[in-house]
């Protein structure tokens, strides 16, 4: 028997579009500010700060060792308002699906997407449905959004760094980036698998530090070679990374090492870092050690005065410029 596939006319706003969000959508996500299906959500006041944030997904292939798209649109949006220093609370869910797309992969898809938003503890309060022709989409896309409750005590920026403050990472960084693209390629992964996985938990137990926290960031595209890049273009302080602390899984390194890629370079969905004064640099790496999300966390680095630059001391004991990524290196990651 055929599979049932997405129509165009699920897209139509007709009776297939209803069938389509009643029976996938709304029993899974129809409860609270959904209910009903009002055109836009009415949240509860926020006292204080809210922090808004959103992201689209048209990672390839939809499904990876380690997840799908659905539970890394989710992990992605909550991570992003994580690290600005807020409580997530409620997201938005936006679907363009390729006709022909099997219904038993999105209602996986819709699956993970639910168990993700339900252990971040955030809510799908509104969200849109799209149908595009075979052909006009790879399968299938995601929007989300996120609104979280800002934490009291964070007042992040790479204005605030100074010289002296440490890098603190939560673990292993690359892996995501390189299971997908072995995925995609058709390479043997191993124990190789996605990192995607929220670091809400992370930002949280920070919370008592918070004023020691300079600068958050989840390094996704481009790695922790953009993100440090970043925070240091056109400042007055630099970074210092040590070699031999970064924290590489095996598989992703040896992989990386066989395609020639650099692993600084190479998005993590699942990790964080922090730049903090480096007085507490060790409290953060135990807090986080006390999470499983967080077991290999440990210091990479500290700030220097070494002007707008990111200098890797290699295991030799040489050193190296850590440069800003020259393009996509790996497209379709997110």
């Amino acid at each position: 028997m055929a599979e049932d596939r997405i129509l165009l006319g699920h897209g139509g706003g007709g009776l297939l579009t209803r069938s389509l969000i009643d029976t996938e959508i709304v029993k899974r996500f129809g409860e609270g500010p959904l209910e009903g299906l009002p055109d836009g959500a009415l949240l509860p006041a926020v006292q204080g700060k809210i922090v808004f944030s959103t992201d689209s997904f048209v990672v390839s292939p939809g499904f990876f060792p380690g997840g799908n798209i659905g539970d890394l649109a989710v992990h992605g949006t909550v991570n992003d308002v994580a690290v600005s220093g807020a409580i997530p609370k409620w997201l938005s869910l936006a679907l363009i699906i390729e006709e022909g797309y099997p219904l038993s992969q999105l209602r996986e898809i819709l699956d993970s997407v639910k168990k993700a938003a339900n252990h971040c503890g955030v809510i799908i309060v509104t969200g849109d449905t799209k149908v595009v022709r075979k052909g006009q989409c790879d399968g299938i896309y995601i929007n989300t959004a996120g609104i979280g409750e800002a934490i009291d005590g964070f007042a992040l920026g790479a204005a605030g760094i100074r010289v002296g403050d440490k890098v603190v990472v939560s673990g292993n960084l690359g892996d995501h980036g390189m299971a997908v693209m072995a995925a995609r390629d058709g390479l043997g992964t191993g124990k190789l698998k996605s990192d995607s996985a929220p670091v809400h938990r992370l930002v949280q137990s920070l919370t008592g530090l918070a004023d020691r926290v300079r600068f958050m960031r989840d390094p996704t595209r481009g790695g922790l070679a953009a993100t440090l890049n970043e925070i240091v273009e056109n400042r007055p302080v630099g970074v210092l990374l040590d070699e031999g602390l970064l924290p590489f899984s095996n598989e992703a390194k040896g992989l990386a090492e066989m395609l020639g890629f650099d692993l600084l370079h190479v998005a993590s969905e699942g990790r964080m870092m922090c730049v903090c004064q480096g007085d507490v640099a060790n409290q953060v790496v135990d807090f986080w050690q006390a999470l499983p999300e967080g077991k290999d966390a440990c210091i990479v680095g500290e700030v220097t005065d070494v002007a707008g630059r990111v200098v890797l001391e290699t295991a030799i004991g040489g050193k190296r410029i850590v440069d800003v990524p020259q393009g996509e290196l790996l497209p379709r990651i997110c």
